[in-house]
């Protein structure tokens, strides 16, 4: 059989654009409507995406212009999406900074057996450092004590849903025996960050982990997906710079004994599509056309973390190599919007936010459906992806043309499916269950 992208809806409401609440067709007001998300969910499941994707963060700075940083929790949006959906994926961003192993254990084991097995983590460390506040910590953590501490979260979360095997609940009414106690295993953990013991209070997931999806680009980023992730969920600008970045991390797996596969590389992707070019054109151009100054300067200082706000938009937008990183920033996505800025000559502030406005330093494919799927194809049989997640500019408008157009094309071309083939979230993205180290019944 042909291999098949695999596809993710990346889910950023009323829009992934600045300007989309601003659009006539977007339904702003509706952010917190279960019946909306409803369709939506649906209608993905429709197109028969792999999964949903919602990202997180909290404490980003407001402004009064910019569609709403106020949102419900994508865990529970997910958990009451599991009761509306048969089949698609359900994958939450959760930090690994902000909260402890036991907390996102019983979290996702929860969303997996709810969803008969379709949860997925993306593990974040939290780039935001205002995040800091309102957990009661004085300052962020520094970036590599970050990714150091998520390694050993990841770890230990693990082992939580490891301590209960799926068949430890027997029920046998005869014998008056619920649990098979053998089929328990109490953990103790002591590292630099965390000392645990004890075990979940429910069996292992359906999945036995949940898939675990990583969006860290940076060298230990890399790293920890090679050894951890099933999925990447990257952003990278151009086919040379996906290829680059695929290979970077599939060369790394095996030193700790994976295969090529065991890794799907999914590179953001943009979409605007048109009947024709032009139009496709006009439709990004009306958009950047919506967007309010003061939000795009706020959005554009929450990116490079530089302080843009109540500056001249069409001010000189300042070259990288004048900042500096730090330990707790290495600002990997200012390096991202200054290589935009400098490929394309854009000058000004306006420029640049209008730019980054709309992809948010993704890759981004505008044109007629035959030229959209030209470009994925490019990527996906070059090297550079193994499937994409999918972001739509304005919900529902555009996340309709891609599923009403886009993928039947990728149907027609047999680069991705017609229908489901199985239940379960690593199912659909071709992974193998794991297998729980519990076989030797000796305390870990």
């Amino acid at each position: 059989m042909t291999k098949q992208m695999n596809l993710g809806l990346f889910i950023q409401l009323p829009g992934q654009h600045l300007a989309s609440w601003r659009h006539p067709a977007s339904q702003s007001s509706r952010n917190y409507d279960i019946e909306w998300l409803t369709e939506i969910a649906q209608n993905a499941e429709r197109g028969k995406f792999d999964t949903l994707f919602i990202a997180d963060s909290v404490m980003r700075p407001l402004d009064a212009h910019s569609y709403s940083e106020l949102k419900l929790d994508p865990l529970l949006i997910m958990a009451a999406l599991s009761t509306v959906t048969k089949k698609i994926g359900l994958t939450v961003t959760a930090s690994t900074t902000y909260n402890e192993p036991f907390h996102i254990a019983r979290k996702f084991s929860s969303l997996d057996h709810l969803s008969k097995g379709r949860a997925g983590w993306n593990v974040v460390t939290s780039a935001n450092d205002l995040e800091a506040t309102v957990y009661g910590k004085e300052k962020h953590l520094s970036h590599a004590d970050r990714y150091e501490r998520a390694e050993e979260f990841l770890d230990v979360t693990k082992k939580f849903w490891d301590s209960i095997e799926t068949d430890a609940v027997i029920a046998n009414k005869e014998s008056g025996h619920f649990l098979d106690m053998e089929k328990v295993h109490p953990f103790q953990h002591e590292g630099k960050y965390f000392k645990v013991s004890g075990y979940l209070d429910s069996p292992a997931p359906p999945q036995i982990y949940p898939v675990i999806v990583q969006a860290g680009s940076s060298e230990a980023g890399v790293e920890l997906a090679a050894r951890t992730a099933d999925v990447v969920f990257t952003a990278c600008l151009s086919l040379q710079q996906g290829q680059a970045f695929y290979q970077n991390v599939k060369s790394r797996l095996a030193k700790y004994n994976r295969q090529p596969d065991d890794v799907k590389i999914m590179p953001g992707v943009y979409i605007t599509v048109g009947k024709t070019e032009e139009e496709a054109y006009q439709k990004r151009a009306y958009l950047n056309s919506l967007i309010m100054p003061s939000a795009g300067l706020q959005q554009l200082s929450e990116f490079t973390q530089i302080d843009f706000r109540g500056q001249d938009p069409d001010a000189e937008f300042p070259d990288y190599d004048s900042y500096e990183d730090d330990s707790t920033n290495p600002r990997i996505r200012y390096k991202i919007i200054s290589t935009i800025a400098k490929r394309e000559g854009l000058k000004t502030l306006r420029d640049v936010y209008e730019r980054i406005s709309s992809a948010r330093g993704h890759w981004e494919v505008t044109g007629t459906v035959e030229q959209v799927v030209d470009q994925l194809e490019l990527w996906f049989k070059e090297g550079a992806a193994d499937g994409f997640n999918v972001i739509p500019p304005t919900f529902p408008e555009d996340l309709n043309l891609i599923v009403d157009e886009v993928i039947p094309e990728l149907q027609r071309r047999g680069l991705f499916r017609t229908d489901y083939t199985g239940s379960t979230l690593r199912e659909h993205l071709g992974l193998a269950k794991p297998v729980q180290p519990s076989q030797d019944k000796v305390t870990r």
